[in-house]
């Protein structure tokens, strides 16, 4: 798959989790959609921006929730996703 087609496809799993979430489940700000500035340093091969890791720092008490969903482990778990935490200096969840 193309790179834009990879995103598109990150941005619609994303939006599927986020209408499919139970109101209230786990904590309110937990949303994958948060995480979109991450998508091109996730699927791609770019630098994570500053958006990116901030947004990443914000969404680190979800990262476990994210890794347990079917949808979105593949990007927590990737070579990439590490990366990009590892860059942005947000721990590697241990589930």
């Amino acid at each position: 798959m193309k790179p834009a087609q990879l995103l598109l496809a990150f941005l619609a799993i994303c939006a599927v989790v986020v209408m499919v979430a139970p109101a209230g489940a786990q904590a309110a700000t937990c949303s994958a959609m948060q995480l979109t500035p991450c998508a091109g340093a996730i699927i791609g091969n770019a630098e994570p921006s500053s958006a990116c890791c901030a947004r990443l720092k914000e969404q680190q008490p979800c990262m476990c929730k994210y890794a347990r969903d079917p949808n979105l482990k593949q990007y927590v778990d990737s070579s990439n996703g590490k990366k990009v935490m590892a860059t942005c200096k947000v721990p590697i969840p241990s589930c």
